[in-house]
């Protein structure tokens, strides 16, 4: 990879394991320390996810109006003043306005990172949303191991921690992206003739790609939310649970040389490799209505984990691929919006659910989520074909 990608790569681990060092422990937080019900600790963690999936809005169009390197500074400006706010201001109410405001400047950073690497390195295909995506997921395996064993400490040092992470970020960001200049700003300054009529057919097949992105991860989040209660109700422990992530994490990193001849192998046909992955993360589903101990779930997690390799970085591989010059940073938002959205109905679609029927229902429905949610990847491109017809 190019050495620009290395620092996208690396900003990348560095931003998510900051925001994973608090996000697992922001319940724990707000329950036991700031006595609030864990209803009321659900709601702020709905609006942290809306302001979350804001920000990848405001963050993909920043990206197309003013550039990478701008619209990343900006992010990483916001979320460093609202984690000074939180390390000097962490009572009620407080805490939740700046975790707002953080939810907010890293949902900026997100998109823009995506799109720096689609246009810094556009030979790269999907190798380079891979890379982001290996990034994201070793942060998220650090960040909660790291912040546990801080905030055994005290939490004053987790938030401490957490905005010396980001000044690193702010610092790298600020030396080593400046002269990342994606390639639609070059085009701006040649003049590039826009056809309409082909840029709606980009923006239709987007939202039919994201329809099943949506769906996809609507079901995904039931790992982080009902199942996770269900999990311990067959007597598997919080410990177990958690170690469930850690087997997810460490095969994510551990697959890639497995999975990547298959991934090249069918580089050109994009379509069979979502098709392929979601289905795998059907199966998962299918496993957990037999699992009964430990052992079954551990499967369940290893399958669901090789699905999601296949899944996760073909849709902004997509989202690049489709959008028209100058757009690039908006179709990484919406993207990534989508993902934002599902985390957050995901949870209280599947506890309406569960509470009104039971966990096998909603297992079905996941299957059959799944199985719609192939439809969009197979015609995504309809619009666009029918244009060049």
């Amino acid at each position: 990879m190019p050495r620009s990608v290395w620092l996208l790569v690396l900003g990348t681990f560095i931003n998510i394991t900051g925001s994973s060092l608090i996000w697992p422990l922001n319940t724990i937080y707000m329950h036991e320390h700031l006595e609030q019900s864990l209803s009321v600790a659900g709601f702020v963690l709905m609006i942290n996810a809306g302001a979350t999936m804001f920000g990848n809005l405001v963050g993909g169009y920043f990206f197309d109006k003013f550039g990478g390197y701008k619209s990343i500074m900006f992010g990483i400006f916001i979320t460093v003043i609202s984690l000074i706010g939180i390390t000097i201001w962490h009572g009620w109410p407080h805490y939740v306005w700046f975790l707002t405001i953080m939810g907010f400047g890293s949902g900026i950073v997100i998109p823009v990172m995506f799109a720096l690497v689609g246009s810094v390195w556009p030979e790269g295909g999907r190798k380079g949303f891979n890379a982001i995506y290996l990034a994201q997921n070793l942060g998220v395996a650090v960040g909660p191991a790291v912040g546990g064993i801080i905030a055994d400490t005290s939490f004053d040092y987790l938030f401490v921690s957490n905005l010396v992470l980001y000044i690193g970020f702010f610092l790298l960001a600020s030396i080593s992206y400046r002269n990342m200049v994606p390639k639609m700003e070059k085009n701006k300054e040649k003049g590039v003739v826009v056809d309409q009529t082909s840029n709606r057919a980009s923006m239709y097949s987007l939202l039919i790609i994201s329809g099943g992105f949506l769906l996809t991860w609507v079901a995904y989040s039931q790992w982080a939310s009902t199942l996770s209660t269900y999990i311990q109700q067959q007597g598997i422990s919080l410990k177990e649970y958690s170690l469930l992530w850690t087997i997810n994490g460490l095969l994510i990193i551990l697959l890639q040389p497995i999975i990547s001849p298959i991934v090249q192998k069918y580089e050109k046909q994009i379509k069979v490799q979502l098709i392929m992955g979601i289905s795998i993360m059907m199966m998962s589903f299918i496993v957990i209505i037999f699992a009964d101990s430990f052992k079954i779930f551990a499967i369940s997690m290893i399958i669901l984990t090789i699905g999601e390799i296949f899944v996760w970085p073909a849709v902004p591989t997509i989202a690049n691929m489709l959008a028209p010059e100058g757009k690039g940073g908006s179709y990484q938002g919406i993207v990534n919006s989508i993902g934002s959205i599902g985390r957050m109905i995901g949870p209280l679609f599947g506890g309406l659910i569960v509470d009104l029927y039971s966990m096998n229902i909603l297992i079905l429905i996941l299957c059959i989520m799944f199985l719609i949610a192939i439809v969009p990847c197979i015609f995504y491109d309809s619009p666009l074909k029918r244009v060049r017809n």
